[in-house]
């Protein structure tokens, strides 16, 4: 609860002999033990209290999924970003052509003559004649 183990425990009893004195210690002793008391007592107090005013269902909560310790952002990040994910990736056909390697030597004609065509995923790119601007959206800007 403290993290305080047996050995420290018993560092701490000989030095607080030490320290207060045999005459002094059981007096401290007490007063620490009355102390104890009346935090246990206040704990519970506040826990009653709190049960009448919020009523039967603060029994009905499930506290170790609202205990920090458990908290794992990117967990929470993971489960949101595929539930999204998950609906918005569709396969865009259901036979999809391998793509030609890099300096490969086919034409592109010689593909869709092997396998159906199927409409393309990204609209195409479209070069630059020379001297012309690129569009501009004013919108975006």
């Amino acid at each position: 609860m403290i993290g305080i183990n047996g050995y420290e425990l018993l560092v701490l009893a000989i030095l607080a002999v030490a320290v207060l004195g045999p005459e002094r210690l059981p007096e401290y002793a007490s007063q620490l033990a009355r102390l104890v008391r009346e935090v246990r007592r206040m704990a519970t107090g506040a826990r009653e209290q709190l049960r009448e005013e919020v009523g039967p269902e603060i029994d009905e909560v499930d506290w170790r999924k609202l205990d920090p310790r458990q908290y794992d952002p990117r967990r929470i990040i993971k489960e949101a970003l595929l539930d999204d994910f998950e609906d918005a990736v569709k396969p865009v056909s259901a036979h999809p052509t391998p793509a030609a390697p890099r300096g490969s030597t086919r034409s592109p004609g010689a593909e869709s003559a092997a396998a159906p065509s199927a409409p393309p995923a990204v609209k195409p790119l479209m070069r630059l004649q020379k001297g012309e601007r690129a569009p501009f959206d004013t919108e975006a800007t």
